[in-house]
């Protein structure tokens, strides 16, 4: 009795459900550089909270909150007054967020690259379709995940509101999503989304774009194969690139989510982002925008490098091709 052929040889799900697969491929390979990475990003956060000068409109000055502080001293601060594993203080929101801002940028580009915009026959893209696809993919990404990145950011500030004597507002990631939403409505799990979705357009379009484009100039025009090398070359430049286009952005957004809101969700501190971006110029200086530069940058950096060896790895085991 014969076999069918469909039988014998069994599509692989990878083929089968290819969006679906390389959707979850990204999310486990966001995951493994986000836990490698977090104590950075907590790092970068509180680095960007200090000195805000908005504050003073609650009645809060700079006095009370914690000294300024460097990256390395942040890192040990946290360490010595709150505990080694509060450097991990938000990871889970961190990880939900990843697994769709990841999930879903990635998809959203290679579809933009495969079939919208369309690669010439001799696999040259042009680079103005990579930035385009780069930034309209972070946007929908970033959309997408913004509730927990929300909850992410307001997380890694309660260690310092316990040291600065104030209540903690939240029990834990649940409570965080219950509260917000009770608060705010629906309306306020996007809080912060318009300045979201701008860094991420940034981000992406540093990352994304800046890896695709290095690494297929490398292996188009080099003697480099598509093997680690290439992936790691393309990885450093990328996360450099997207952390000298995303920090400004990042400090904004940071600012917004944390703000504190009245019970209609509107902030108290900032009217919208320009009017965060105006107050931070005008009352800390043009530098206060690449607050958290060097921890965004050494934590962009391995998170691309862990991230793209990874993915690339296991798109390669999972029978998907090279990104």
């Amino acid at each position: 009795m014969s076999v069918p052929e469909d039988e014998e040889n069994p599509v692989p799900l990878a083929q089968r459900w290819p969006r679906a697969s390389k959707f979850l491929l990204s999310g486990c390979a966001a995951t493994v550089a986000e836990l490698a990475t977090f104590p950075l990003d907590l790092t970068k956060t509180r680095l960007q909270m200090q000195g805000e000068a908005a504050l003073a409109q609650l009645g809060e000055c700079a006095q009370q909150s914690a000294p300024y502080r460097g990256m390395v001293r942040t890192a040990l601060g946290i360490v010595q007054e709150e505990g080694f594993l509060k450097l991990w203080q938000g990871v889970t929101p961190a990880i939900y967020r990843h697994i769709v801002y990841s999930g879903g940028r990635m998809v959203t580009y290679e579809h933009l690259r495969e079939v919208v915009f369309g690669k010439s026959e001799d696999k040259h893209y042009p680079l103005w379709k990579s930035v385009i696809g780069g930034m309209l993919a972070g946007v929908i990404g970033q959309f997408l995940a913004n509730p927990t990145d929300l909850v992410k950011v307001q997380m890694q500030m309660e260690g310092r509101r316990k040291l600065e004597g104030k209540p903690l507002r939240f029990r834990g990631v649940h409570h965080a999503f219950a509260k917000i939403l009770a608060e705010g409505g629906i309306r306020g799990l996007w809080a912060g989304w318009i300045p979201n979705i701008q860094r991420a357009a940034l981000v992406n379009m540093g990352d994304l774009t800046t890896y695709d484009t290095v690494k297929h100039y490398l292996v188009l025009n080099t003697t480099l194969e598509d093997n680690i090398m290439t992936h790691g070359l393309s990885s450093f430049c990328s996360g450099l690139v997207a952390s000298i286009l995303g920090t400004p952005a990042d400090v904004i957004k940071s600012r917004i989510m944390n703000q504190p809101r009245d019970k209609q969700g509107r902030g108290l501190l900032y009217k919208s982002s320009t009017d965060c971006l105006i107050q931070a110029v005008q009352g800390e200086g043009f530098m206060s925008l690449y607050k958290g530069f060097l921890p965004s940058w050494l934590r962009m950096t391995p998170w691309s490098l862990v991230f793209w060896l990874t993915y690339e790895k296991i798109r390669e085991m999972s029978g998907v091709t090279p990104f």
